[in-house]
């Protein structure tokens, strides 16, 4: 494959290891291959005592920077979904591993988080020991938007933010700017993107004793972000602790604030039945293991494409978003006040034994 159809570029310049996504016209939403390639990439510099650090970026549709990844090939996932294409299980598999392993890799890991990073894209970069946001972040887990869950390590790291904030943007799947980021504890530092391509240049240009020189150069990079204080805060506070979505979506429909209006509105639209299902997620996340999580969420993907033949809200959503694109999903049930509490227990029973669980080799 030439360089310019790769889809994953990389190459190890001084004592670091480069890793760009080069899939800009999909906003280097992840593959299979992409997957892959990275699991492979990282896998190589994790034993190579040359490679003290790895570095990780996005190229935009002007060049490199601008989007960082928008996420999984949900296409794909539409497609292969309704077929029964066993590489939707290969895909979700792999890239959980793919995810712990950015978080287990001993080693700095730097993702440049510039422009959109949503889903996968956050993925990839949560696991990181410098998780860099600029003036043009735009952070969000929006996958109730298509009637699925915030994977990939999701319910592990927004169950970590202050406060109620994960479940807030695990329900609403609102996006954040860079300096809220850092408050909500999802970035490590702030850096102006014109500033990045100077960076990475000089990531693989300095002379590091150690991994530790690496960190602690990178940290010497940021700048004070601003304003970094998440807006209604008090709002989501109290009514994202509240014990059910439905109770979340009826409190806040009583309330007069424009917010608490909009929030609500945006909550009526998600599929009713993952609302639930989300919340229940990050709450028993919260007590979990990385290892753990990335379990429950395999096992909840399964159910998300298999538990009700023919009704999957993944694959509705999915469909309603962008191939018929008619923004008209038809959710089953239709409105939270009608989800059985059963069918989103059911989503928590694993498929499989412990022993044979595709990602028993998670510690």
């Amino acid at each position: 494959m030439t360089e310019m159809a790769a889809e994953v570029l990389t190459e190890v310049r001084g004592q670091v290891g480069f890793i760009t996504l080069n899939r800009a016209k999909a906003l280097n939403a992840l593959s299979l291959g992409m997957v892959r390639d990275l699991l492979a990439t990282l896998l190589a510099w994790q034993k190579d005592d040359k490679v003290l650090a790895v570095a990780i970026r996005g190229n935009g549709r002007e060049g490199p920077f601008g989007a960082f990844c928008a996420g999984g090939d949900i296409r794909f996932l539409h497609k292969a979904g309704s077929v029964g294409n066993p590489e939707i299980e290969d895909f979700f598999t792999e890239e959980y591993a793919l995810n712990y392993l950015i978080h287990e890799f001993g080693k700095p890991y730097i993702a440049f988080m510039d422009g959109i990073v949503m889903g996968g894209g956050m993925g990839i970069s949560q696991g990181g020991s410098a998780r860099i946001v600029t003036e043009r972040t735009k952070m969000a887990m929006p996958e109730t938007i298509i009637g699925l869950f915030p994977d990939v390590g999701g319910g592990y790291f927004l169950s970590r933010c202050p406060g109620r904030v994960g479940e807030w943007l695990a329900l609403t799947g609102d996006t954040i700017d860079g300096a809220s980021a850092i408050a909500a504890k999802l970035a490590d530092g702030f850096m102006p993107s014109d500033k990045q391509a100077a960076v990475w240049e000089q990531l693989g240009a300095e002379k590091f004793a150690d991994s530790a020189a690496v960190q602690k150069w990178i940290a010497s990079q940021y700048v004070a972000a601003g304003e970094g204080a998440i807006g209604n805060l008090p709002h989501i506070e109290k009514y994202f602790a509240l014990p059910t979505a439905r109770d979340i979506v009826q409190a806040l429909e009583k309330d007069g604030d424009e917010w608490c209006q909009k929030t609500a509105a945006a909550l009526r639209k998600r599929s009713p039945l993952m609302l639930e299902v989300v919340l229940e997620q990050v709450r028993r996340a919260r007590e979990m293991t990385l290892a753990e999580d990335l379990r429950m969420e395999r096992d909840m993907v399964r159910h998300c494409f298999y538990l009700r033949p023919g009704q999957s809200e993944t694959i509705e959503g999915i469909r309603a978003l962008v191939v018929d694109k008619d923004h008209a999903p038809r959710w089953n049930p239709a409105r939270v006040e009608e989800v059985d509490a059963e069918l989103v227990q059911a989503f928590f029973k694993s498929p499989w034994p412990a022993h044979s669980h595709p990602l028993a080799f998670l510690a």
